[in-house]
């Protein structure tokens, strides 16, 4: 009986994902950038979907920290301005939004 609440948990995280990258694509000029969350680290890309490629990706245990970092080297090494913002299956509040605020602050716009 347990199996099938966490097998529906890991379906319904699926189904959140895919409705999510539904509805979004990253280009060169404007990458994707997603989020993934562990319980003691975050990561974010930023990835070009029509080359399927990670043109960086930073991982940090503080969110805010990695939002500042990906902004900086998007700027600095690949001129990235603007973006589009992959949350993921997670909601936004918390580290999501935490590592969204930084890279704002760092400089990209979505």
């Amino acid at each position: 009986m347990p199996m099938t609440r966490i097998a529906d948990k890991y379906l319904a995280k699926i189904r959140r994902h895919k409705r999510v990258r539904g509805k979004i694509k990253g280009t060169k000029k404007c990458p994707r950038l997603s989020v993934f969350r562990s319980n003691k680290h975050i990561y974010a890309q930023l990835i070009d979907d029509e080359k399927r490629k990670t043109l960086i990706a930073v991982s940090d245990s503080q969110a805010f920290k990695v939002g500042k970092l990906i902004a900086e080297k998007a700027l600095k090494d690949l001129k990235i301005k603007k973006v589009v913002f992959d949350k993921g299956p997670y909601k936004y509040h918390g580290k999501v939004k935490a590592l969204a605020e930084g890279a704002r602050e760092g400089g990209l716009k979505f």
